[in-house]
C-alpha cells in the first residue's frame, strides 16, 4: 500500500487528529498504521515485530485518552513505533535510529507524548505509579487530580522483571487510580519462559463474570455503597468466590488489583470500549491483551524473534538482505557460542545462563546441544547473577552472558552475591562499548568503570576472537574466583576464528610493537584498529617526500587484555621509558582503562602525559558506530590526530 493513499493516516498528525474520526473507522486506520510501520522499517531497519503487535493498543488509548495531559508509560520501548508516528513525527519518522533523528525508544526530550524513558523493560508500572500519585498529590496542567488518568503498558516478557513486581507489590498498597495494560505476547525477544508466563498462558476470565462485577460496581458506586474500605472488602469477597467457581487464583485481584480479561488486543473497537469503561474506574486495575507479535504481516508472526529486528527486507517477498558473510570473520557472540559449547562438553560442571537472550547472545548454541545444562531465565539480570552464584557456590562453574547495558541491572548482585564470597561465576558481557542505533540506553558505556573497583574480582577484554577463546578457557579452570569477560556487538577481526584453548595467566597485558616516543594502551578489540593506524601513520610518514617529511614519532602499543588486575610489570616499563602515554578504550572515560592506568603511575611516582580517549561525560546519541566514535573523539581521524 502506498503511503499516498493512506486516507485516514494522512489526516493525522497528532492524537487530536485521530479522535475526531468515528470508532467504525479504526480498523482501517489500524490497516494503514500497520502498513506505514512496514514501508518504513523495511529500508530504515529497526525493531519491527513488536510495534506491528501493538497497533490496535496504541489506536486505541490515543483514541480513548487525552494524551499528552493524561500518561501513557511504555515499557521496552521497542513496542512504540507506531505512538510515534501518531504522536507528530510521522515525516520525520524515515529519521528513526539515525544522528540527529527519531530516537530510537521514547524519550521525553523529543516529545511531550514520550511520558518516560524506556530503553530497558520492566520499569513501567512502578514509573507510572509515581505519576499517578503526583497525580493525586497536586494539580497538574490546570486539571484536578481526579481528571488526569496515567496508563503503563507492560508487555514482550516484561513482565517476567523483578521490579514490575515491586510495582505491583506498591500499587496493592497505594491510593492509586493507575490502569496497567498486559501486552501479552508469549515473547521477549526470544519465547518467553518462566513461571509468570506459563501463568499467563493459562489464565482465563469468564467475560461475562467480568461485564456483570463491573456492572454491579458501578451501581454500588452510583449509591453510594462503594467507599474504599467496602471496595477492597468486595474485591476479596469476588476473588474467593470466583477462585472457587473456576479452582483458578488469580495473582493480580490477590494483590487487590483488578484484573479484566484476557480480552483479543487486536480487536481495536473492543479495546475502545473497554479503555472507556475503564479509564474512570477507582483504583489500581489491569486490563490483560493477547496480541500476537508480529501482527499484520505473515513471515514476522511466524519467525518473530527473526522479525523483532530483521534490517532491510522486501515488503512483499519477506526476503530478507543480507551480505555474503562466507568470507567475513565471525560475530564475537557467534564465537563465544561455539567456544560454550566445545568447553561445555570438555567440563561437565560448566552451565549456562541468560536473561532472555539466547539468540541475542548465541547461547542457543549449547541450548541446542545441551538443553538441560542452559538456563534462560527470563528479563531478570539480577536473578541471573544472583541464581549464578547458588550453582557456583555448590560446584558449578556457570557462564552468566548478559549485555553491557543490561547488566548494569545487576550490580548490587554481583558485588552481594558474587564477588564477596570470590563465588566462581564467569560473566560474559556483551555488547560492551558503542553499539550504535539503539543509543544511549543501550550503549555497554559504564561496565568497565563499576567492575574495576570491586575486590575479588577478575576483568579482562579480548583484543580479538583467538584472544575471546583462550579467556573463556582461563576463566573456568579452578582457583580464578569470579571472572568477568568484555566483547562488543558484532564481528571480529579474524575469518580463522578457531584456535587451541590456552590459559592466559591473569593481569598479564601483551607488547603488540616496540617504540621509544609514545606508549599506546588499549584494551579490547579497538586494539585492532589502534594497530591499523599504526601501520597508516608509518605509512604516510615513508611515502612522504624530504621536503614536508616530519619524523614520525615511534609508537609502542600495549594491548592490556585485564583491566583488573593490571599487569604492573608492563606499566612499570611504560612509566619508566616514556614521557607520553595515550589510553584508548571503548567506553566511559572517567573510572576506565585511562583512569586505572593514570591512578598506578601517580602510585608508583612516575609523571607521564596521559591522554585519556575514551565515552566523555555525557549520554551518547544514536547513530552509527563511526559517527558515535567521531562524537566521543576516538574515531580513526581522531586518534590519528592524537598520535601524530
Amino acid at each position: 500500500m502506498d503511503s499516498k493513499v493512506f486516507k485516514l493516516l494522512n489526516k493525522i498528525k497528532y492524537p487530536s487528529d485521530l479522535r475526531k474520526l468515528p470508532v467504525e473507522q479504526l480498523p482501517e486506520l489500524c490497516d494503514e498504521l500497520r502498513q506505514d510501520i512496514i514501508q518504513e522499517v523495511c529500508v530504515n531497519p529497526g525493531h519491527f515485530a513488536s510495534s506491528l503487535g501493538v497497533v490496535e493498543l496504541t489506536v486505541a488509548l490515543h483514541y480513548v485518552f487525552d494524551t499528552p495531559s493524561d500518561r501513557i508509560v511504555w515499557d521496552v520501548g521497542h513496542q512504540a513505533y507506531g505512538h510515534k508516528i501518531l504522536t507528530g513525527r510521522r515525516e520525520r519518522f524515515n529519521t528513526n535510529r539515525k544522528l540527529h533523528g527519531i530516537r530510537p525508544f521514547p524519550c521525553p526530550e523529543e516529545s511531550e507524548y514520550d511520558t518516560f524513558t524506556c530503553g530497558h523493560a520492566s520499569n513501567s508500572i512502578s514509573a507510572a505509579l509515581g505519576m499517578a500519585v503526583a497525580a493525586e498529590r497536586r494539580n497538574a496542567d490546570g486539571k484536578t487530580a481526579a481528571e488526569r488518568h496515567v496508563v503503563a503498558v507492560i508487555g514482550d516478557g516484561a513482565m517476567s522483571g523483578g521490579l514490575a513486581f515491586e510495582g505491583l507489590n506498591n500499587a496493592s498498597s497505594t491510593p492509586n487510580n493507575l490502569l496497567i495494560i498486559l501486552n501479552d505476547n508469549d515473547m521477549s525477544i526470544d519465547r518467553a519462559v518462566g513461571g509468570m508466563e506459563q501463568y499467563l498462558l493459562n489464565l482465563d476470565t469468564n467475560a461475562t463474570y467480568n461485564k456483570l462485577r463491573f456492572k454491579a460496581s458501578r451501581w454500588l458506586h452510583s449509591k453510594g455503597y462503594l467507599n474504599d474500605d467496602r471496595r477492597k472488602g468486595i474485591i476479596r469477597f469476588n476473588n474467593a468466590l470466583k477462585s472457587a467457581l473456576s479452582h483458578q487464583q488469580n495473582i493480580f485481584e490477590g494483590l487487590n488489583i483488578r484484573y479484566f480479561g484476557p480480552f483479543d488486543g487486536h480487536d481495536v473497537k473492543n479495546v475502545v470500549r473497554l479503555l472507556n469503561q475503564l479509564k474512570d474506574m477507582k483504583g489500581p486495575k489491569l486490563l490483560h491483551l493477547h496480541t500476537t507479535k508480529g501482527k499484520g504481516y505473515k513471515p514476522a508472526e511466524q519467525q518473530a524473534t527473526v522479525w523483532h529486528a530483521p534490517g532491510m527486507f522486501d515488503p512483499v517477498t519477506g526476503l530478507r538482505k543480507s551480505e555474503d558473510t562466507a568470507h567475513l570473520p565471525q560475530k564475537f557472540q557467534d564465537v563465544f557460542g561455539n567456544t560454550l559449547l566445545e568447553l561445555a562438553r570438555q567440563n561437565p560442571s560448566i552451565v549456562g545462563v541468560t536473561p532472555a537472550m539466547p539468540t541475542g547472545c548465541s547461547m542457543n548454541i549449547m541450548m541446542k546441544s545441551m538443553p538441560e545444562r542452559v538456563f534462560d531465565v527470563g528479563i531478570a539480570e539480577g536473578h541471573a547473577v544472583t541464581f549464578s552464584a547458588g550453582m557456583a557456590k555448590d560446584g558449578l562453574i556457570p557462564f552468566c552472558n548478559i549485555y553491557s547495558a543490561f547488566s548494569q541491572r545487576a550490580y548490587d548482585n554481583i558485588i552481594h552475591d558474587v564477588a564477596i564470597s570470590a563465588l566462581p561465576v564467569v560473566i560474559c558481557i556483551d555488547r560492551g562499548g558503542l553499539v550504535g542505533p539503539d543509543g544511549p540506553t543501550h550503549h555497554g558505556a559504564f561496565d568497565m568503570a563499576a567492575l574495576r573497583i570491586i575486590p575479588n574480582l577478575t576483568f579482562a577484554s579480548p583484543m580479538d576472537e583467538h584472544e575471546l577463546r583462550k579467556l573463556m578457557y582461563t576463566a573456568q579452570l579452578p582457583g580464578h574466583g569470579p571472572f568477568v569477560i568484555r566483547y562488543p556487538r558484532g564481528r571480529g577481526s579474524l575469518v580463522d576464528w578457531q584456535c587451541p584453548l590456552e590459559e592466559i595467566a591473569v593481569g598479564t597485558g601483551r607488547k603488540l610493537r616496540d617504540g621509544s616516543d609514545v606508549a599506546v594502551l588499549t584494551i579490547g578489540p579497538i586494539g585492532v584498529e589502534v594497530e591499523k593506524i599504526i601501520d597508516e601513520l608509518q605509512a604516510e610518514d615513508a611515502s612522504s617526500t624530504p621536503d614536508d617529511r616530519r619524523p614520525a614519532p615511534r609508537i609502542a602499543h600495549y594491548d592490556m587484555r585485564f583491566l583488573k588486575p593490571l599487569d604492573e610489570q608492563l606499566l612499570e616499563e611504560v612509566g619508566r621509558k616514556f614521557k607520553r602515554i595515550v589510553t584508548i578504550e571503548d567506553g566511559v572515560r572517567n573510572g576506565g582503562l585511562g583512569t586505572a592506568v593514570l591512578e598506578w603511575m601517580n602510585d608508583h611516582g612516575f609523571t607521564p602525559q596521559v591522554t585519556r580517549l575514551g565515552m566523555p561525560d555525557a549520554f551518547v546519541e544514536h547513530g552509527t558506530i563511526e559517527e558515535q566514535k567521531r562524537i566521543c573523539g576516538y574515531d580513526n581521524d581522531s586518534i590519528k590526530q592524537i598520535l601524530k
